[in-house]
C-alpha cells in the first residue's frame, strides 16, 4: 500500500488526508448542527481548529525540544511536519471548553464538530494502521557503491534503515544533509543509505568532499529505479524501514532532526541474539 496519493506532481501522504478529512467533516457537521440551533459557529469552529494547530506544534516541539535546540529556528518551519495530533485534538477540545465555561458560548454544536472530527481521524488512522501489513519491503535492488562495488538494499534488512532518495541539485535535499549525518552518527544501529538519482559518481563525490560530509553508504542510482520502485516523484524523499525491512513511513520534502527522531521512535528494532 502506498504511504501518499500522487496526482501528477503533487504528492499529498494519507496521513494528511485523514487530517484534512476530519477538518472537513467538521466544518460539515458543525455548520449542519449550528443552523439547526439558529446559530452561526463556523468561526468558532475555524478558531478551534487553529487553536488545535497551534497547540499540535507546541506540543511537539516540546516533545523534541532537546532537537530543537540545535538549531531553534527549525521550530518556525512547519514544513518539517512536526505536529503532534492528539495534542492538536485535545487543545481544541479544551478551547471549545473554554468557551463553554467562560463566555457561555452555546457549545453543542461545536461538540458536533469536534465530535465528528475526531472520530474520522481516528477511523482514518486505524485503518493506516491496519494496512501497515500490504506496505512495501526493502527490495532485491542492486546499486553502484560510491566507493566502488555494489550493495542490495535487501542486504540492509536486519537493522531499521532510513533510505534518503536526494541529488546535489536539489536545494532541500542539500540543506537537511548536515542533519542527516549527524543523525546517521548518532544512530549506529540504524542504517542510514542515501541513494543519489541519477547523477554520477565524479559530481557525488566532488560534492560530498566540498561539503565536508563523510557519509556511509552512499549509493548511486543512475537509472531512477529506486525511486521509480517506491513511487516516489519528488526530493527528497526520505523512507522508513523496520528491521524486518518492512516500510513503515515516508516523508517527502525537508525533514528536521526532530522529525527524524519521531519516526526513528516509530521502527521496529532489531532481535538481539546471544553471541
Amino acid at each position: 500500500m502506498s504511504q501518499a496519493l500522487q496526482v501528477g506532481p503533487l504528492v499529498v501522504p494519507f496521513s494528511l488526508l485523514v487530517v484534512l478529512a476530519a477538518v472537513a467533516a467538521a466544518l460539515l457537521v458543525g455548520n449542519r448542527a449550528g443552523r439547526r440551533s439558529g446559530l452561526d459557529i463556523e468561526a468558532r469552529v475555524w478558531q478551534a481548529l487553529m487553536v488545535g494547530l497551534v497547540v499540535a506544534r507546541l506540543v511537539f516541539v516540546w516533545q523534541y525540544r532537546s532537537q530543537y535546540l540545535v538549531e531553534p529556528l527549525d521550530i518556525l518551519d512547519v514544513r518539517d511536519g512536526g505536529w503532534s495530533t492528539w495534542g492538536g485534538f485535545a487543545g481544541a477540545w479544551l478551547y471549545v471548553l473554554g468557551l463553554q465555561l467562560w463566555r457561555r458560548v452555546p457549545a453543542t454544536p461545536l461538540y458536533a464538530a469536534l465530535a465528528t472530527a475526531t472520530v474520522v481521524w481516528l477511523t482514518g488512522t486505524a485503518a493506516l494502521t491496519a494496512h501497515r501489513d500490504a506496505a512495501p519491503r526493502l527490495p532485491d535492488m542492486t546499486l553502484g557503491r560510491l566507493e566502488g562495488g555494489q550493495a542490495s538494499l535487501a542486504g540492509f534488512v536486519g537493522k531499521p534503515t532510513v533510505v534518503n532518495l536526494w541529488a546535489t541539485w536539489c536545494p532541500p535535499c542539500v540543506r537537511e544533509m548536515p542533519m542527516l549525518q549527524r543523525a546517521q552518527l548518532d544512530n549506529p544501529a540504524v542504517s542510514f543509505v542515501f541513494v543519489n538519482n541519477r547523477e554520477p559518481a565524479q559530481v557525488v563525490s566532488a560534492w560530498l568532499a566540498t561539503q565536508r560530509l563523510p557519509l556511509r553508504n552512499v549509493l548511486l542510482d543512475s537509472s531512477g529505479s529506486a525511486a521509480a520502485h517506491f513511487n516516489q516523484r519528488g526530493l527528497p524523499s526520505t523512507l522508513f524501514f523496520d528491521a524486518d525491512g518492512r516500510l513503515v513511513s515516508t516523508r517527502m520534502g525537508e525533514l528536521s532532526l526532530a522529525t527524524v527522531t519521531r519516526e526513528l521512535r516509530g521502527l521496529k528494532p532489531a532481535v538481539a541474539t546471544d553471541p
